[in-house]
């Protein structure tokens, strides 16, 4: 396939580096050049240096003959007027923008189409961030939950503690605790080391599990593999942006939310905005205003400025000074193994929600979601089936006679809105939604030859 990536930024960097080794044709641009010949160096790839709404630079970029642009700048704008430059002078098929100013998404229905601005899929970094930590707030104890097949069908990351009942007993006992709940455990990482799960295997604390379900029994499985979280009731959440609003709005009504803002303008404005939510102006690193709001009672304190050393600093000193957990919002990819799991109990990247979206739209065949995992390492894909016995090569084959790549694991299905643990003797039938676990994301293409009837794989 090939794609032009407009916005060699954070987004832009991590998108090409996740496409470029799966046998795509990648062209990165940018207007800074010495980061461009940076990236060139690293990795086999085109860049071209100019403005991404420029029609010279599209066209030297190759937009004449591309198959997918995707438009991830730092401004909205030059996003929307390179979709109508792709669209009106070189007719690109499928145009993907990075869209932040919230005016513009509200607006999305009556802006974003053919008639008005070519933009085929909108991707909103803030609203992705949004929605992952309302996900971590319901499913106390995760470290990352990911929905499929219309919220039925659930990955669920979490660590396993001392005192979960299955720690220290093989994963077979898992049945004997929950006779009645169907689960697939796909991975084990234990100290940083990837174990491939087998019923033999023990649970060890520290252990990152990584198992599919239908989403309804998430919270039973989770109580055997660690102590279960108390529902997260009284939240601090630190910086007033478009994330840190939306986040207080949406769990406003639900729980005790304060919010704190550096900023004495946006802090009033909030205030105004937000029915139920206790507004200050302040510090996040003031001891004493956070002794006076009683942070040793606060279950969940979640930072997300946008200054990550901030973030990470802010976080530990809550912590120190009682709160239950913490959860901080991290640009730099970099910083997420150093702290998560440590004193910082998640770490949430706009960027790796943001990638898991694009990859949804450039992977090939009918794929509904994405999901990355492991920062980037691995992956979980949503895929609907389709073809016959003649042109499918899983369609009436039982999911053990599917040779499918090391590390690869299929989780569950859903057939006409049932959910289908994928055990070995399961029939793969058209139209199903089959979630598939990749521990390493280079045997994607084989997955997508494999699920792509013959007469329709190109």
């Amino acid at each position: 396939m090939k794609i032009i990536i407009l916005g060699a930024g954070q987004v832009g960097t991590t998108l090409a580096e996740n496409l470029v080794s799966e046998d795509n044709d990648i062209t990165l641009v940018d207007n800074e050049l010495l980061r461009l010949e940076d990236l060139q160096d690293k990795h086999d790839l085109r860049v071209v240096a100019g403005s991404a709404s420029s029609p010279r630079v599209l066209r030297e970029a190759g937009a004449p003959d591309a198959d997918l642009l995707v438009a991830v700048t730092s401004s909205d704008e030059v996003n929307m007027v390179a979709c109508q430059m792709a669209y009106t002078l070189f007719h690109t098929p499928t145009k993907i923008a990075r869209i932040r100013n919230s005016e513009y998404l509200r607006e999305k229905d009556k802006l974003f189409h053919n008639d008005m601005i070519p933009i085929d899929h909108i991707i909103s970094p803030e609203n992705l961030v949004t929605e992952e930590i309302i996900r971590l707030i319901d499913y106390p104890g995760a470290l990352q939950v990911a929905h499929f097949a219309d919220r039925r069908i659930s990955l669920v990351v979490l660590k396993a503690y001392y005192g979960g009942p299955l720690v220290g007993y093989a994963i077979s006992m898992l049945k004997e605790h929950l006779p009645y709940i169907d689960y697939r455990i796909v991975s084990i990482l234990r100290h940083d080391k990837l174990i491939r799960p087998q019923g033999s295997t023990i649970i060890e604390a520290g252990d990152e599990i990584t198992f599919i379900s239908a989403t309804v029994h998430i919270k039973a499985i989770m109580a055997e593999i660690q102590r279960l979280d108390k529902p997260y009731k009284r939240i601090m959440i630190v910086g007033g942006g478009n994330i840190g609003a939306g986040v207080a709005k949406q769990l406003e009504a639900g729980c005790s939310v304060k919010l704190i803002e550096r900023n004495a303008e946006k802090a009033k404005s909030l205030a105004e905005k937000l029915s139920n939510t206790l507004v200050f102006h302040g510090d996040a690193s003031d001891q004493s205003l956070l002794f006076e709001e009683h942070i040793e009672n606060i279950d969940v304190f979640i930072s997300l400025t946008s200054d990550d050393e901030a973030n990470i600093m802010s976080a530990l000193l809550a912590k120190r000074l009682g709160a239950k957990k913490a959860m901080v919002l991290i640009q730099r990819m970099a910083y997420i193994n150093l702290i998560q799991g440590g004193t910082i109990d998640i770490a949430v990247s706009p960027q790796q929600a943001t990638i898991s979206t694009l990859l949804t739209h450039v992977r090939k065949g009918d794929v509904k979601n994405v999901v990355s995992l492991r920062h980037g390492l691995a992956e979980a894909l949503e895929v609907v089936v389709h073809g016959d016995a003649a042109t499918s090569n899983v369609v009436g084959r039982k999911v053990s006679e599917l040779k499918l790549p090391q590390g690869v694991i299929l989780g569950a299905v859903l057939r006409n809105e049932e959910v289908i643990i994928a055990k070995k003797q399961v029939v793969i039938e058209e139209n199903d939604h089959v979630v598939i676990y990749l521990s390493d994301k280079k045997n994607i293409s084989e997955i997508e030859k494999l699920f792509q009837p013959s007469a329709f794989f190109i």
